[in-house]
């Protein structure tokens, strides 16, 4: 079997990307950073959806961002807006994260003999991030070759991004399909410490309209149900 890193958050769509790659028959290299993220309930998440998709290798790194990165989901005297449609990138962006957690990927692939790297970028329903657009995703993919051992001797380096022209509803459709159980995943911008979501974020929003439009209930633990 052919060896893929999967960057694994321990949301929605990091899972559901797992699951793409196991099935298209990679043997999954998961990987999860702690960021200086909000919440730890998300890496508890990534490590469940790990053992539950059984990936061969699971590595949790720990890279403080909270010094370099300003950010809602960084910096706690930065509030997690309540969701507005609006243009422009919100405060939730991270600067250069996806930049710094592909590096990561890029630089474990490159020691696995891997040639295949997967993130769940979505470019249709997301927060308007620059880092999850295919333009991006080509530029870094071109970085790769130039910037490896590997990509130099020939051995080029592919970015999957499965879901990056599919709405929400469709993610969850095809997670769905591939028996996942959105229940332990965790894409809420500040949940708890046991999970549970605000329900009032972007991630919130656009995690429950997606159920909503793909018409399945949503599993989701809200704060506002109680425990």
């Amino acid at each position: 079997m052919k060896k893929a890193v999967v960057l694994l958050s321990g949301g929605l769509d990091s899972a559901t990307t797992l699951a793409i790659a196991r099935e298209s028959g990679f043997a999954c290299y998961a990987l999860s950073v702690d960021y200086g993220q909000r919440h730890a309930a998300e890496l508890i998440a990534a490590m469940q959806i790990g053992q539950s998709l059984q990936v061969c290798d699971h590595q949790f790194l720990t890279l403080d961002l909270t010094v370099l990165a300003r950010s809602a989901l960084t910096d706690p005297a930065i509030a997690v807006p309540i969701y507005a449609a609006s243009p422009g990138i919100p405060v939730t962006y991270v600067p250069a994260r996806n930049t710094i957690m592909l590096s990561l990927a890029l630089a474990w692939a490159e020691v696995l003999g891997a040639q295949d790297i997967f993130i769940g970028v979505t470019a249709v329903d997301y927060s308007g991030y620059p880092d999850c657009r295919p333009d991006y995703i080509n530029a870094f993919e071109k970085m790769a070759q130039l910037a490896t051992k590997a990509g130099r001797e020939g051995n080029l380096l592919k970015v999957h991004t499965p879901l990056i022209d599919l709405p929400k509803c469709d993610i969850i459709r095809r997670g769905i399909a591939l028996g996942i159980d959105y229940s332990i995943t965790v894409s809420c911008y500040q949940a708890d410490e046991t999970g549970y979501a605000c329900g009032q974020c972007d991630a919130c929003h656009i995690r429950r309209a997606g159920f909503a439009a793909a018409s399945i209930p949503d599993p989701t633990h809200y704060q506002h149900q109680g425990k």
